[in-house]
C-alpha cells in the first residue's frame, strides 16, 4: 500500500467512524504484500496452527471468547423459537438488481454466464461500469419494510432473516466500519433499521445475517478481465485503488474496502474463482497474515456494530464449516476467534440490555453444542433431529430475484410440514424485485399460505417431532421412527422450490405427524383425501400403541359439520372423510 493510501484511509475511518464505548476504532488496513504469480504459492496449514486471538474488547458479562464459556453460561435455546416455527428470509440486496439470481455480484466478472451476459446489456463491460456502479444506482424505491413485514405476518410469519451483508461485501446499514454502504450510496437508507423497526412495530422476532466471512476469496473473479474479445486483457474494476478514484464518482472510497485484494496467488484460489460453488483448498492465506487478522477484526467489529444499534433476536453467519475463520471449507485463510468474540459479545450484550438471554446465534454447520442453533440449507433431514434447534431454510427459486420463478403455496406448505414434522424450524426466501417489491405470483403464494396457516397454526405453531415423522405407502409402520431408525420416507424434494416441487404429487397414504402444543396429535394428510373416502394411518393402529392409550376423538381442522366418522383398528386408525373436503393442499386430523 503507499503512503498515500494509508494516510486517505486513516482519515476516512477516523472521520466516519466516530467512537462509540465498547466499539473501537478499526486501525488502518495493513501494508499488502506485492502480488505474486498465480498458482505459485501453497496455502499455509491450517490443521496445525494455533487459533489467532483477536483481543477484541467486548461487553463486559459472564461470556468470554472461548467455546467452553459460551456453552457453559448459554441457557438455552428460547421457547419463542419453537413456538414461531415458520419464518421469512428477507434475502434482499443490490445483487437483485442484476435480475440474474444468486451471487450476481461474482458471476458478472465471469464471461459466459447469465449474470455477465445481464450486466452488460445492463450497464455495460465490467471493466468499464462495475459493480461499485450497480451499487451507486441501485436504489429499490418501492421496498417498504413496514408493508412487507405486515405481508409476511399475513402469511402466518413469526420471525424475519433480514440480511445485513451479502458476499458482495456491501453493508445495508450506516455501518461504522464499511463505508461502502447503503446509507453512503445506491438508496441512502438504513435498510437494516428500518426492518428492524418494522418487525418490532409488528410484534415479531428478527435477526440479521452476516455473509462477509469469504468474500475475499469470493470476490476473486473481479481482479480478473475477460480472455478474448474487444476487452481482452484489460482488468476488471477489482484491481482499481483508492488513488485511482481521484475526481471520480467514488472518491475517498477504497476498492479494496469492498472487493478486497488479489490473494489469486495462492494455489487453488483461481480454479476455485471460477467454479459455480467451491470454496479454495483448506489452509491460510500464510503471506498476508496480518491483512487477514485485520480483516477477521474488521469482520467481526461489523457484526458488533449491528448488535450496537439494532440489539436483533439472533444473528446469523453464513458458511460450511464448524465456524467462520476456522481455516477450512468457507473458512479457509484464517483461523481465529472471531465467531467466539461476536457471540460473546452478542450474548453479554442481551444481558446488559434485555436482562436475559432469549437470543440465539445462528453457526450453520456447528453441531451438537450448546449455545448455537444449526440450519438445513435446501435440504431435509432424513429422519427427526432433535440434537440441537434448527432452521430449513430454502429460497422460492433462488436467493435473487430472476425472471421464471414458479410459485406454489402448496410446495411452501408441504416443505413447512416437512420440516416440522421432523422437529425444525423453516424460513423460506421469497425474492423481491430490484424495486424491492413483491410481483403477483409472491404475494398469491402468500396469501394462500397464510389462509392455510390461520386454519392448521395450531397443529404448527409451538408444535415438537412425534415418535414417527410420517409413513407412506411404501415404508409404512417403520418411517421416521426416532432419529437415525427409519427406512427413508417418501419425500418432498430438496433444494429451491419450483416446478420440481409444485408437480411432486403425495397420495392417500403420504402422511406427517407433528405433537402439539395443546398435548394433541396431528397427523397431516399430505394430498387432500377425496370426499367419503376411507384415509387408514397404520401407526395408529391399536396394535402400535404408539399413544399408550386408545383413540378418544378425531377431528378435521376447519371441518363444521358432522362429527367423523372413524374407527381404531389394530392395522391403522380409520377416518371417513366428510362428503365435502374444501381445503386445499394438506388437512390435519386431530388426534386425542
Amino acid at each position: 500500500m503507499c503512503t498515500l493510501s494509508k494516510i486517505t484511509l486513516a482519515v476516512l475511518i477516523s472521520s466516519a467512524l466516530p467512537a462509540r464505548a465498547g466499539l473501537p476504532i478499526l486501525p488502518p488496513m495493513p501494508v499488502i504484500p506485492s502480488a505474486l504469480s498465480i498458482d505459485s504459492v501453497p496455502m499455509g496449514d491450517s490443521k496445525t496452527a494455533t487459533e489467532v486471538k483477536l483481543g477484541i474488547p467486548i461487553t463486559p458479562g459472564p461470556f468470554q471468547p472461548t467455546w467452553e464459556s459460551i456453552e457453559k453460561n448459554y441457557p438455552g435455546t428460547p421457547a419463542w423459537l419453537r413456538e414461531a416455527k415458520f419464518g421469512i428470509w428477507v434475502h434482499f440486496g443490490p445483487q437483485a438488481a442484476g435480475k440474474s439470481g444468486d451471487w450476481y455480484a461474482r458471476k458478472m466478472y465471469n464471461p459466459g454466464t447469465p449474470a455477465y451476459k445481464n450486466h452488460l446489456k445492463e450497464y455495460g463491460h465490467p471493466s468499464q461500469t462495475g459493480y461499485k456502479e450497480v451499487l451507486r444506482d441501485w436504489n429499490p424505491v418501492q421496498l417498504d419494510p413496514a408493508k412487507l413485514t405486515a405481508i409476511y405476518k399475513d402469511a402466518g410469519a413469526r420471525f424475519l432473516i433480514v440480511q445485513g451483508v451479502h458476499h458482495d461485501n456491501f453493508d445495508l446499514w450506516d455501518s461504522r466500519y464499511q463505508p461502502w454502504n447503503s446509507v453512503r450510496m445506491g438508496p441512502k437508507r438504513d435498510l437494516v433499521g428500518e426492518w428492524a423497526k418494522a418487525a418490532k412495530e409488528a410484534g415479531i422476532r428478527y435477526g440479521v445475517a452476516f455473509h462477509h466471512e469469504y468474500s475475499w476469496w469470493w470476490w476473486q473473479t473481479a481482479f480478473g478481465s475477460d480472455s478474448q474479445g474487444e476487452r481482452a486483457g484489460i482488468p476488471y474494476d477489482g484491481q482499481l485503488t483508492l488513488a485511482d478514484g481521484v475526481g471520480k464518482w467514488w472518491q475517498g472510497l477504497d476498492p479494496r474496502l469492498l472487493y478486497n485484494i488479489d490473494l489469486r496467488e495462492y494455489q487453488g484460489v483461481s480454479k476455485a474463482t471460477y467454479s459455480p460453488w467451491s470454496p479454495p483448498p483448506d489452509g491460510l492465506f500464510s503471506r498476508h497474515h496480518d491483512f487477514a487478522k485485520w480483516y477477521a477484526t474488521r469482520w467481526a467489529l461489523r457484526m458488533m456494530d449491528v448488535v450496537d444499534r439494532y440489539d436483533p433476536d439472533f444473528i446469523y453467519t453464513d458458511g460450511t464449516g464448524p465456524q467462520p475463520f476456522s481455516g477450512d471449507h468457507t473458512g479457509t485463510g484464517f483461523k481465529a476467534d472471531a465467531t467466539q468474540t461476536v457471540i460473546a459479545d452478542f450474548y453479554n450484550h442481551a444481558l446488559k440490555t434485555r436482562g436475559k438471554i432469549d437470543t440465539f446465534s445462528i453457526i450453520k454447520f456447528r453441531h451438537n453444542t450448546n449455545g448455537t442453533v444449526n440450519t438445513e440449507e435446501g435440504t431435509i433431514p432424513r429422519d427427526i433431529k432433535t440434537d440441537q434447534a434448527w432452521i430449513a431454510e430454502t429460497p422460492v427459486g433462488d436467493w435473487y430475484y430472476q425472471p421464471g420463478f414458479t410459485y406454489d403455496s402448496g410446495a411452501v406448505i408441504r416443505y413447512l410440514l416437512e420440516e416440522v414434522a421432523r422437529d425444525g424450524n423453516a424460513a423460506i426466501c421469497v425474492s423481491p424485485l430490484p424495486d424491492g417489491s413483491l410481483d403477483e405470483g409472491s404475494t398469491r403464494m402468500l396469501q394462500e399460505v397464510g389462509n392455510w396457516l390461520r386454519l392448521n397454526g395450531q397443529a404448527i405453531y409451538g408444535s415438537k417431532a412425534w415418535v414417527r415423522l410420517g409413513e407412506d405407502e411404501n415404508s409404512g409402520k417403520n418411517a421416521g421412527e426416532g432419529e437415525g431408525k427409519s427406512n427413508k420416507l417418501r419425500t418432498l424434494p430438496g433444494r429451491s422450490l419450483g416446478k420440481k416441487q409444485a408437480d411432486f404429487v403425495f397420495g392417500p397414504h403420504d402422511f406427517r405427524f407433528t405433537k402439539g402444543k395443546d398435548g394433541s396429535l396431528y397427523a397431516f394428510s399430505m394430498a387432500v383425501p377425496a370426499a367419503g373416502t376411507e384415509i387408514r394411518i397404520r401407526s395408529l393402529g391399536s396394535a402400535e400403541n404408539l399413544l399408550g392409550k386408545p383413540v378418544k376423538s378425531v377431528s378435521l381442522l376447519g371441518h363444521q359439520g358432522a362429527p367423523l366418522e372413524w374407527k381404531q383398528q389394530a392395522d391403522g386408525l380409520v377416518i371417513t372423510a366428510p362428503s365435502a373436503m374444501p381445503y386445499a393442499t394438506a388437512v390435519a386430523f386431530k388426534i386425542d
